[in-house]
């Protein structure tokens, strides 16, 4: 079993920052994909950004490549997700998830295994 806590949320305006931390514990392999997911209301849930964490390669939706930055912190089990120009589409319930093993595709929600209790982000105009 994998517990995932994600902090970090709250109601910015557009072009601010946030960082998202999503701390991981319970029983985790030594080879796993950390993502992050969004859902915003009456949407699906989306793809936003994952890590490989033993070579810490990172992977990207297009709509956030370039404003946004997914790092670990090994020693903390803990995934930050550093969102920065936010936009009010951004808008979302944030969730971190794991996934055993880290092959390709990364984008997909069923793949993952664990899910955070997501948090909150809303972007004002």
């Amino acid at each position: 079993q994998v517990q995932l806590v994600e902090s970090g949320g709250g109601l910015v305006q557009a072009g601010d920052s946030l960082r998202l931390s999503c701390a991981a514990s319970g029983q985790t392999f030594n080879n796993y994909m950390m993502g992050w997911f969004r859902q915003a209301p009456g949407k699906e849930r989306e793809f936003v950004a994952a890590i490989r964490w033993t070579t810490e390669t990172t992977y990207y939706a297009g709509s956030v490549r370039g404003r946004f930055t997914i790092s670990r912190d090994s020693a903390k089990s803990t995934v930050y997700l550093q969102m920065n120009s936010l936009k009010p589409e951004d808008t979302a319930v944030y969730y971190c998830a794991y996934k055993t093993g880290s092959t390709l595709p990364v984008s997909r929600t069923r793949d993952y295994g664990y899910w955070g209790q997501g948090t909150q982000v809303t972007v004002s105009s």
